[in-house]
C-alpha cells in the first residue's frame, strides 16, 4: 500500500461512542473539511476560506507570509467582536505544521476552528471562550514542506524550499533521495558490510540496533537512505532538496552551524511572517504547538527539564551515514583555541564554548539564558499537562525530539507566556496491551518516567534497552502491528549499481509523523475540548473590591484590592525574569497633585498568581463630595477591568 493510500484511505474506525461524543462540542456535522483524509495546500486554504465566510461574524482570515513558491501561510482569528476590544484579550495562539512531514498538525488545527465557530451557538463553554478572549489559528506554517506529501516519491520532508548546501561543497541540493525500488517511498538501505557497526535485531527481524561487542555481538551492517551518491563525494543522499526546518529556526536555543536551521535565526520567509505576526499581537496568553517535541504528554521534570526523547533508531542510523558530509575538507582549530571550537565561523564562540571566555566587566561571568522551566512554573505546565492526558486520553508519544530553536520554547523563554508543544498522537494499547497502555507498566515510551509508579508515559510493555538498542523501533512496531497500521516496507532485496546487493525498507516517512486519518475527528475533538480548558486558565484580574471613607476637610481615603480570578499568573516567573510581560498597571484617575499619600497615581506589580490571589492599594485624596474617580488595572494578559468610585 502507497503511503498517500494509507493516509486517504484509513477512514472507517470511528466507533459509535467517539461520535456520540462529539456531540459536546456541536449538533451540525462539520462542513469545511473532510476529516476522514489530510488535505493538500489548496484544500487547506478552501476549508479555512469557507470557514471564514460562513462564520463572518466570528472569523477573519490574514495572511502571515509567503512562501519562496508563493503559498499563503494563513491565520484564522476567532471571537466574538461584541464587548472589549479583540486586541486587548488574552489570546491563545495555537500553530501546527511547522515540520513539513507532521500533517496532522494541521488537520487537529483545522478541526479546533471549525469546532469554536459552530459550537458557539450551542456550547456555553465555547461561547464564554469567544465573548471573552480570541484564538489566533495558524494551521500550516509550512506549506511548501508539507505539499511534498502528497507528490511522489513520498520522503517525510520536514525542510522548506530554501536552497542550501548541506555538505559544503559548493553546490546545493545536488544529492537528493532517489526512490530506486520504484514504490513510491523513500526508505533506507540495508548492506552487509564488514565495518558496519549495526546487526538484525534479534526480536523483530525488521529492525536494525547496534551490535554489543561487549555481548559478543557480531555486526556486519551498514544502513543508509535509498538512493545513489550523486556528487561522488563518499555520501549518499546528504545534500537533498530543501533547506530549513522552520522549528529550529527561531531565537531560543537555536542551533548554530545545523543545516537544517538555516543561515541565521530567522532567516526564512515563513518564520519572519510569523515572528511580525506575534510582535503585533502581545496579548497572546498562552500557546499550543503541534510539531516534533512534546511537554504536555510527558511534561517537564521538577527540575525543568524536558523528558527524553522518542528516537526512532533505524531513522538515526540512516542520518548517521551522512553525518561526516559537512566536515570533509574544513580544517579545524584545535578545541579551545583562539576561544572557540573550530570549524565553521572560526573561533570566537561564546562563554559556553570549549576554551571561551564569559565577557562581562570586571571579569563578570554574565548570567546565561535559561534552558529549563523556572521552578516557581514547573507546577503549572504539569497540572496543564495532567489535563491534556486525562481530556486527549494519550499516555505515550510517537516519536519525538529535543527541542532547539523550537516556536514553542521561543514563547516561554523570550515571549514569557506558558508555551506547549504535542505531536497531537501517541502509542495507543493493542489488543494485547501493548505499547502505549495505562501508565504505570513500563518504562516510559522513551519518556524515562518511571512507569511503575504510576508517572506518565507508561506504555504498558517490559522494559526494554535503552537507544541505540532499537528500543523505540520496537515499540513503534509492535503498535503498528496491533494497530494493523500498514507502516512499515518489508526488506525487499535489490541490486545496487555501486554497492552491489543491498536490501531497500524501512519505517514509512510519514506513517510515523501521522497517525491514519481516520482518528482526525476524535483527536479533533478532544484537542478542541483541551484548547477550550487551556483558554479558561487565563489570568482574570479584576478590581474585586473597593471603599470610599470620607475624614472630612475635602480629604478621601480609597482603598482597592486588585484579584486575579484566573488560575494563571499574571506573567510567569519566567515572563518576570525576561522582562517580556508588561507588570500589571494600577491608575487612579485623579491629579497627581491631589493624591496626599499612599500609592502613586499610577503603580504597577510585576506578577501576581492566580486563584483569587489579591494586591492592595490605598491612596488619600482632596476632592469634593459628590465627585467620582475612575480607577483601572491593565494587565497584558489577563485584561482590563475599571470601577467608578463615588466621593462620599
Amino acid at each position: 500500500m502507497s503511503m498517500k493510500a494509507f493516509l486517504r484511505g484509513h477512514i472507517g474506525g470511528l466507533t459509535a461512542s467517539a461520535l456520540a461524543a462529539a456531540a459536546w462540542l456541536y449538533s451540525p456535522a462539520l462542513q469545511a473539511a473532510d476529516y476522514t483524509r489530510y488535505h493538500t495546500y489548496d484544500e487547506l486554504t478552501a476549508a479555512l476560506s469557507g470557514l471564514a465566510k460562513a462564520h463572518a461574524n466570528l472569523a477573519k482570515l490574514v495572511e502571515v507570509a509567503k512562501t519562496r513558491e508563493e503559498r499563503t501561510v494563513w491565520a484564522i482569528e476567532i471571537a466574538s467582536p461584541a464587548g472589549r476590544p479583540v486586541a486587548e484579550r488574552p489570546a491563545l495562539f495555537i500553530a501546527a505544521n511547522l515540520e513539513g512531514d507532521q500533517v496532522i498538525g494541521s488537520a487537529i488545527a483545522l478541526h479546533v476552528a471549525e469546532s469554536l465557530l459552530t459550537g458557539y451557538a450551542t456550547n456555553a463553554d465555547i461561547k464564554e471562550r469567544l465573548d471573552e478572549h480570541v484564538f489566533y489559528i495558524l494551521p500550516r506554517v509550512n506549506p511548501d514542506a508539507a505539499e511534498q506529501m502528497f507528490a511522489p516519491p513520498e520522503s517525510g520532508r520536514k525542510t522548506n524550499t530554501t536552497k542550501y548546501d548541506n555538505d559544503n561543497d559548493g553546490r546545493m541540493d545536488e544529492d537528493g533521495p532517489e526512490d530506486l525500488n520504484g514504490d513510491g517511498v523513500i526508505t533506507m538501505m540495508r548492506v552487509k558490510d564488514p565495518l558496519g557497526p549495526y546487526m538484525i535485531h534479534p526480536d523483530d527481524a525488521r529492525l536494525m540496533r547496534r551490535a554489543d561487542a561487549q555481548r559478543g555481538e557480531a555486526a556486519g551492517y551498514a544502513v543508509y537512505w535509498e538512493g545513489v551518491d550523486n556528487d561522488g563525494d563518499g555520501f549518499i543522499n546528504e545534500d537533498s532538496p530543501g533547506g530549513v526546518d522552520l522549528n529550529r529556526n527561531f531565537q531560543h536555543k537555536y542551533p548554530y552551524y545545523q543545516p537544517d536551521a538555516g543561515p541565521h535565526m530567522v532567516s526564512e520567509l515563513e518564520t519572519r511572517g510569523v515572528m511580525d505576526y506575534l510582535l503585533e499581537r502581545r496579548n497572546i496568553a498562552a500557546v499550543i504547538t503541534f510539531g516534533g517535541s512534546d511537554n504536555l504528554i510527558a511534561p517537564p521534570t521538577r527540575r525543568g527539564e524536558h523528558a527524553p526523547a522518542s528516537v526512532i533508531d533505524l531513522v538515526e542510523f540512516a542520518n548517521q551515514s551522512v553525518a561526516g558530509a559537512r566536515d570533509v575538507g574544513v580544517f579545524r582549530a584545535p578545541a579551545g583555541r583562539f576561544g572557540g571550537r573550530g570549524g565553521r565561523g572560526g573561533g570566537r564562540g561564546g562563554a559556553d564554548a570549549p576554551g571561551g571566555r564569559a565577557g562581562g566587566r570586571g571579569g563578570q561571568r554574565p548570567t546565561p539564558p535559561a534552558t529549563t522551566v523556572d521552578a516557581r512554573d514547573v507546577e503549572y505546565f504539569r497540572t496543564i499537562s495532567d489535563k491534556y492526558r486525562q481530556l486527549t486520553g494519550i499516555r505515550a508519544t510517537p516519536t519525538t525530539r529535543i527541542p532547539g530553536g523550537a516556536l514553542f520554547e521561543f514563547f516561554y523563554y523570550q515571549f514569557g507566556v506558558p508555551s506547549f508543544s504535542t505531536p497531537g498522537w501517541g502509542l495507543t494499547a493493542g489488543p494485547s496491551g501493548g505499547p502505549g497502555g495505562a501508565p504505570g507498566g513500563g518504562r516510559g515510551a522513551g519518556q524515562g518516567g518511571p512507569g511503575g509508579r504510576g508517572e506518565p508515559g507508561g506504555t504498558g510493555v517490559p522494559d526494554l534497552p535503552a537507544s541505540g538498542t532499537a528500543a523505540f523501533d520496537l515499540r513503534l512496531a509492535r503498535w503498528m502491528d496491533a494497530e494493523k497500521i500498514d507502516g512499515f516496507v518489508a526488506w525487499q532485496s535489490f541490486e545496487h549499481p555501486t554497492l552491489g546487493a543491498i536490501e531497500i525498507g524501512g519505517f514509512r516517512p510519514y506513517a510515523i509523523r501521522n497517525p491514519p486519518a481516520a482518528k482526525i475527528a476524535d483527536l479533533g475533538k478532544s484537542h478542541t475540548e483541551f484548547a477550550v480548558y487551556l483558554s479558561s486558565l487565563f489570568p482574570n484580574v479584576s478590581i474585586a473590591k473597593t471603599a470610599v471613607t470620607n475624614h472630612g476637610g475635602g480629604l478621601f481615603r480609597i482603598r482597592a484590592e486588585i484579584e486575579n480570578s484566573g488560575f494563571l499568573p499574571t506573567s510567569t516567573a519566567q515572563g518576570v525574569r525576561s522582562r517580556s510581560v508588561k507588570p500589571t498597571m494600577v491608575q487612579l484617575g485623579v491629579d497627581p497633585a491631589d493624591i496626599v499619600s499612599g500609592a502613586a497615581k499610577t503603580s504597577f506589580f510585576q506578577a501576581l498568581d492566580g486563584s483569587g490571589r489579591r494586591e492592595t492599594y490605598e491612596w488619600i485624596i482632596r476632592g469634593k463630595p459628590g465627585a467620582t474617580v475612575t480607577l483601572e488595572v491593565v494587565s497584558q494578559k489577563g485584561g482590563t477591568d475599571t470601577a467608578t468610585l463615588t466621593l462620599k
